[in-house]
């Protein structure tokens, strides 16, 4: 809720999105709003257009049509220096982590810090520690290459990356991918302490339905060029179409009873 008891403006804005590639039409009027402080997953069969959704909510392409708003900014209508002052305040992480291999964890964590600040070393270096802390990671871990890492500590230097300017929203595609169980639970346990302690809006795409059962507040599913279906696990579970039929038949029913908030 706002100030004057309204209800709160949406922190993303997808509003008719429309993709094209040649023939192909990947989206077809695609539309949904987030409010802030929520965790949201985008799901989806192979070939609905949840990774170009994902780039094209981050400004990296263009739709064929339709308007994508963060935070109350046009990605596609802002001038120059509106879309810098936003994107000072979304995080990224791309599905590999997209690290740079060359420098250290550290050096990786200040690179947005040097370009978007003008904060002092001794600071940027107090702020890379900080984040390390709050991406589950000792501060040592900074001194290593990426290359030195787990998959799953990389993961968490991507995060730590990615939330180094304190992004109001973070975009996570696939996170979980490529983790063993124990390891994905873990940075699905991370993923919902930054929604819940530092008060992040997380929207990601993933194909975990653990991830789903056990920490996202709300589920979009695109199929055939729109939205499907948007609401809890519960409520898109109980649509009955083909897909979503066989996503959910992998798991016993009885482990919704362990669906976060339920």
């Amino acid at each position: 809720m706002g100030q004057d008891g309204a209800p709160a403006p949406p922190v993303i804005e997808v509003e008719g999105i429309v993709t094209r590639f040649g023939a192909q039409t990947v989206h077809d009027g695609v539309a949904f709003s987030v409010a802030r402080g929520t965790l949201v997953a985008l799901i989806g069969g192979s070939g609905s257009g949840k990774s170009v959704l994902l780039r094209e909510m981050i400004g990296l392409q263009r739709p064929n049509a339709g308007q994508v708003r963060l935070l109350g900014t046009s990605l596609w209508d802002a001038e120059p220096a509106d879309l810098k002052r936003v994107r000072r305040r979304f995080g990224m992480m791309f599905q590999d982590g997209a690290l740079f291999s060359s420098l250290t964890v550290a050096q990786n964590i200040a690179v947005p810090l040097h370009e978007h600040t003008q904060l002092g070393d001794s600071t940027i270096d107090a702020l890379v520690a900080l984040r390390l802390l709050q991406a589950g990671l000792p501060v040592s871990v900074g001194a290593k290459k990426p290359s030195e890492l787990s998959g799953g500590m990389r993961k968490r230097a991507a995060i730590a990356r990615a939330i180094a300017l304190e992004p109001e929203i973070l975009f996570l595609d696939e996170p979980t991918s490529g983790l063993d169980p124990i390891t994905a639970r873990a940075f699905d346990r991370l993923v919902r302490s930054l929604v819940d302690d530092l008060g992040i809006t997380v929207f990601l795409v993933t194909h975990d339905l653990d991830t789903l059962l056990g920490v996202v507040d709300r589920v979009i599913v695109l199929a055939d060029g729109r939205v499907l279906a948007d609401g809890t696990v519960q409520a898109v579970r109980a649509v009955d179409q083909p897909w979503l039929r066989e996503y959910f038949s992998v798991r016993p029913s009885a482990r919704l009873d362990s669906i976060h908030g339920s």
